[in-house]
């Protein structure tokens, strides 16, 4: 965790015991395409809204996991769903989530990849505690919980992968040099990972939302200051999960216009740069 008196913080972490059973039972008939799925993050923001969209589908058996025992109880009222709260960065916690899981439903048809934390601040004023975490947690744990659940869904030849990445990852973002190369590390994986699995039944999404209307900027303790993107609530990024999911699309930027930045810097850097450093 970083210093108090640093402009990075995250959020504090509801730490539960090692082995955590489910806190209520699943409900919801299963199809062969649309049965289990488990999202990572659903204890608040995306990750809840996420959860909450599949639950309105009432075609899913939900897995939910989160590192707030208390906010991921709340939302599984809400969906009923089972929980797993733990913290992803604790040693092998991926794998005991994946073994859940998979235990829990017999298999697990969609990832939705939604754990993630922020920082702000000069990079060279950061704390080297804090550079870890942000990899960790953003990158590492999306990493090692996808390695533990791909090999059951080729085998099956079919399942689908969805990372939330962000625009920071895309262009680049001004005081978020960590969180953005962590963004921008999960886009490229989803990419070579797509290639990879090309014929093998199992899709991979990158989701890509700019700036959500959730508690993100609080718990870093930087506020959002910027005028443009405007923040958008975290439902209308569950509805792209939604899209992604449900029309097998590859990638989904929340709002739209996004994409014109990112296909800006992809075909001319250097006026993107000269206008980034103009405009912010």
């Amino acid at each position: 965790m970083s210093d108090r008196s640093s402009p990075f913080r995250s959020a504090p972490v509801d730490t539960p015991p090692p082995a955590v059973g489910p806190m209520r039972p699943s409900v919801g008939g299963q199809t062969v395409r649309q049965g289990a799925a488990l999202v990572t993050g659903a204890s608040s923001g995306i990750g809840a809204a996420v959860a909450r969209r599949l639950s309105a589908e009432g075609r899913w058996h939900l897995v939910l996991n989160g590192r707030s025992t208390t906010r991921l109880a709340h939302v599984a009222a809400q969906t009923s769903a089972t929980v797993f709260p733990t913290n992803l960065t604790r040693p092998g916690a991926e794998r005991q989530l994946a073994e859940f899981a998979l235990g829990h439903t017999g298999r697990v048809d969609l990832l939705v990849a939604c754990a993630g934390i922020g920082c702000a601040g000069d990079f060279a004023d950061m704390p080297l505690a804090a550079i870890d975490e942000v990899i960790d947690v953003d990158l590492l744990t999306t990493m090692r919980l996808v390695r533990h659940l791909l090999p059951p869904m080729v085998e099956a030849g079919a399942g689908r992968v969805v990372i939330i990445g962000s625009i920071a990852g895309a262009v680049g973002v001004r005081g978020e040099a960590v969180y953005s190369a962590a963004k921008a590390a999960l886009a490229t994986f989803a990419d070579a990972l797509r290639y990879e699995l090309q014929g093998t039944g199992v899709g991979v999404s990158h989701v890509v939302p700019g700036v959500v209307n959730t508690a993100f900027f609080e718990r870093r303790g930087v506020p959002y200051r910027r005028s443009r993107p405007k923040p958008v609530p975290p439902e209308r990024v569950a509805e792209a999960v939604w899209r992604a999911i449900s029309q097998g699309r590859d990638e989904v930027y929340v709002p739209g216009w996004l994409r014109l930045p990112a296909r800006v810097r992809g075909a001319a850097p250097t006026l993107y740069r000269r206008l980034a450093a103009r405009f912010g």
